[in-house]
Order: C-alpha cells, then sequence, then structure tokens
C-alpha cells in the first residue's frame, strides 16, 4: 500500500456511522487512512483517549486505549487506558507532556460524547480538534488534529447521571469498533512508512 503524504492534501471532513453497521469499522478505517495520507512520515502518531474508568459512558476512551494496548498495536504512542486514564484533571498535564516528548506530533483525540436519542450509537471521525468535556460543562484545551467521537446516550439534562446509566454493552461495542479501526489504520501507515512503495 502506498501513502503519497502530501501535506497540502485534505480528507473529507468527517465520516458519522452506527456501530451496528456491518462495515462500520472498514468505513471508519478507509476514512482515517485518507486523513493519514497527508501526514508526513516524519511526524509521529500519538493517540490521547480521553475518559475515566469511574463512569460507564465517559469509559469509552480508556475501554479503547486498552484494548490497543491489549492488541500491542503499533505505529504510534498511546496515552489514556482503563489502568492510566487521561480525564478532566490530568489532560492539561497529559498535554504538555505530549508536547515535550514530540515535536509536532500527529494527534487523534478520542472521548464519549453525548448527543440526540437518534444518534446514540454513532461514531464519528473528522478533521480538527475536539472539546472535551464539554457536553457536561467542563472547559478544558481542545486537543487532536483529527478526532473520533462516540455518542454513547442523550445530552442536554443531567449529564453526569446519564454518563454513569450509560449500557456497558453499548460502550464495549463500540469501544471494538473503534479500536479496530485505529489498530488497522495505524498498522498500514506504519507498513507504509518502514517499507515505503518505489515510484
Amino acid at each position: 500500500m502506498k501513502l503519497p503524504w502530501r501535506e497540502n492534501r485534505t480528507a473529507a471532513v468527517s465520516v458519522r456511522v452506527d456501530y451496528r453497521d456491518a462495515d462500520a469499522a472498514n468505513l471508519l478505517t478507509a476514512q482515517l487512512l485518507a486523513m493519514l495520507d497527508s501526514v508526513s512520515p516524519a511526524r509521529s502518531i500519538v493517540v490521547v483517549c480521553i475518559g475515566t474508568d469511574r463512569s460507564t459512558g465517559d469509559s469509552l476512551g480508556p475501554l479503547i486505549g486498552t484494548i490497543l494496548q491489549k492488541r500491542k498495536s503499533v505505529g504510534f504512542t498511546l496515552f489514556g487506558t482503563l489502568q492510566n486514564p487521561v480525564h478532566a484533571l490530568n489532560l492539561p498535564e497529559t498535554m504538555q507532556t505530549i508536547e515535550k516528548m514530540f515535536q509536532h506530533p500527529f494527534i487523534i483525540a478520542v472521548d464519549a460524547c453525548l448527543g440526540q436519542l437518534s444518534s446514540v450509537g454513532t461514531i464519528q471521525i473528522g478533521s480538527g480538534p475536539m472539546k472535551p468535556g464539554a457536553g457536561v460543562n467542563k472547559h478544558l484545551p481542545p486537543v487532536g488534529d483529527v478526532h473520533i467521537t462516540g455518542i454513547v446516550n442523550v445530552g442536554g439534562f443531567m449529564e453526569y447521571l446519564v454518563l454513569q446509566n450509560t449500557r456497558l454493552s453499548l460502550v464495549m461495542e463500540m469501544a471494538d469498533v473503534i479500536a479496530s479501526c485505529l489498530h488497522r489504520s495505524l498498522l498500514l501507515r506504519h507498513v507504509a512508512v518502514a517499507c515505503p512503495t518505489p515510484n
């Protein structure tokens, strides 16, 4: 597989899929690969999985990080697992650590969010940063060159309680789909960087 890496090339702004779609992981993988296509191989990839293991709905990010860790996924540096979550209290410090460790990294931010009832179960991948904690009125710094979000429940009323009462089965199944997307797309990029196809 060849990735041409042209920094001025842009992919589609975003893709939204239902996690129950049989082709969900493939669609998300194709979209993330299109976005990575424009990222120089010299840039380090950092995945930041945001959330906490103390709330079912908000555990989507750390669950994804843990799945990636167990799969021994390659081609990126991971922050945020169930054992060592990245959450509201340590997010600014984590971002400072990333800035010290890497020069101009490409950051993929992953987080749960709340939305309309009809959107629950939707996974979105898009360009640009996300604003963690916005759904629960927290003011945190924007994170990511690309963001992946999973709508785990309905927003608009008593958000903390809603997150804590989100179905674990939904969160785990969404985490599996998103982790598969990240694992496959970043592995393909890693292979392409290590073994570039001659022109």
